[in-house]
């Protein structure tokens, strides 16, 4: 049964949804810009796992921190969430925001990690084109709010089988991008904009590590896979055909499908 809790840190409130028994080894998701960690209510339900997928600051029902947007901002939050819910280690998933997330929580505390799931992401920062991008998407933000990076970005979110033969999970993504407010999206890019380059700690990532990414991703390629995948010591690559960069939401059975399996192999 899916439940939802609120966590006050300060002045802030950090809002998460979550499923199955206290006891259970616990899989965390962190979501992708500019959506809200209902985005992963289909990967919600892991038969034997305590699932927990957290708002990130600014977005969904989290409120956002003072001062300068880091992308670090997420790793903490997520920390203070599982210190607060008296977790442990546990198996971390993000996908494209939130595997940047999940990189960062991975420098912050790496004695956390049971595993990781890395879905539609990538290690590097942003190119010089990439940060002009995010510039011109701020001013979009702007003038147009979160209505305006919906219909900028939804033709590059999903694939083109989805947006072809499922236009409910369009209609659906539209959903989650406007439920956020104009400001959470501006200081989200912000945090994308000026994160970090983690390439040269995936070596050090001592955790099996699932990679996941849409055959149609046109965001973070394949080949972005494929490199996050050869970099990772004990690392698994699963495609997934029909899916492009929100691949657990356009090809649901499939991403969860290859998620429960590999949880199975873990020790």
């Amino acid at each position: 049964m899916l439940q939802t809790g609120t966590l006050t840190i300060g002045p802030r409130t950090l809002a998460w949804r979550e499923t199955g028994a206290p006891s259970s080894d616990v899989l965390v998701w962190l979501h992708a810009f500019p959506l809200t960690g209902e985005m992963w209510n289909a990967q919600m339900d892991v038969p034997g796992w305590r699932t927990i997928a957290p708002d990130l600051a600014g977005l969904g029902g989290s409120s956002d921190h003072d001062g300068t947007p880091d992308i670090a901002d997420f790793a903490r939050d997520t920390l203070a969430l599982l210190d607060h819910l008296g977790v442990g280690r546990v198996v971390l998933g993000g996908l494209s925001m939130g595997g940047y997330a999940a990189l960062a929580f991975h420098h912050l505390a790496p004695d956390r990690l049971r595993g990781l799931i890395l879905a539609d992401t990538r290690s590097a920062a942003d190119t010089p084109a990439g940060r002009v991008a995010r510039e011109t998407m701020l001013g979009l933000v702007d003038a147009k709010g979160a209505s305006g990076v919906a219909d900028e970005m939804l033709p590059k979110l999903v694939g083109s089988t989805t947006h072809r033969s499922r236009p409910e999970v369009v209609t659906n993504v539209r959903r989650l991008i406007e439920s956020n407010s104009a400001t959470g999206i501006s200081r989200a890019i912000r945090r994308l904009r000026d994160r970090p380059d983690r390439t040269p700690e995936l070596s050090t990532i001592a955790v099996p590590t699932l990679v996941i990414v849409g055959e149609e991703d046109a965001l973070t390629p394949v080949d972005d896979s494929r490199s996050l995948a050869t970099a990772i010591r004990d690392a698994t690559l699963t495609v997934l055909p029909g899916a492009g960069h929100l691949s657990n939401l356009e090809t649901p059975d499939a991403f969860g499908g290859a998620v429960r399996s590999w949880l199975r192999g873990l020790a």
